[in-house]
């Protein structure tokens, strides 16, 4: 007789679930999401009390960059408002670049210095040193 009761389709549910959710891949997605809202707020924050003010000193108005507009056939466009989240972007873009270009790069070399050759990695490096140099001395001939 089939029996109605789904519980052991809510315990595998559940179970595949745990397992997908407790993931270390997904808690550190969660994580990066957590930090990159802070970070965010914290570039928002340089952007609209520092940065944008300081711009404002230059190019001063009735409400700082605020009220920096122009109109269009009647129509009030608030270009510093626009100008403040190009700002905000550009920094933003500019701290992924460096963390995840260059630093990540520059971490990537120094683990490979860091890691000594194993003695295959060492043969290769020889042959394909000597497969070069020979390849070279054949222009260098021609």
């Amino acid at each position: 007789m089939l029996s109605l009761a789904p519980t052991k389709k809510a315990a595998s549910f559940a179970e595949e679930f745990k397992a997908f959710a407790f993931k270390g891949t997904v808690i550190d997605l969660a994580i990066g999401i957590v930090i990159g809202g802070a970070f965010g707020k914290i570039v928002d924050s340089l952007v609209k009390n520092i940065l944008m003010p300081l711009f404002s000193a230059l190019f001063p108005g009735e409400k700082g960059y605020l009220g920096w507009m122009f109109t269009f056939n009647g129509i009030n466009i608030p270009f510093g408002l626009f100008l403040g989240e190009l700002v905000n972007f550009v920094i933003v873009a500019l701290a992924m670049f460096l963390f995840i270009v260059k630093f990540l790069d520059w971490l990537v070399k120094f683990r490979h210095e860091l890691s000594p050759l194993s003695r295959d990695q060492e043969l290769l490096t020889e042959i394909r040193d000597l497969l070069r140099a020979k390849r070279d001395e054949g222009k260098a001939s021609e």
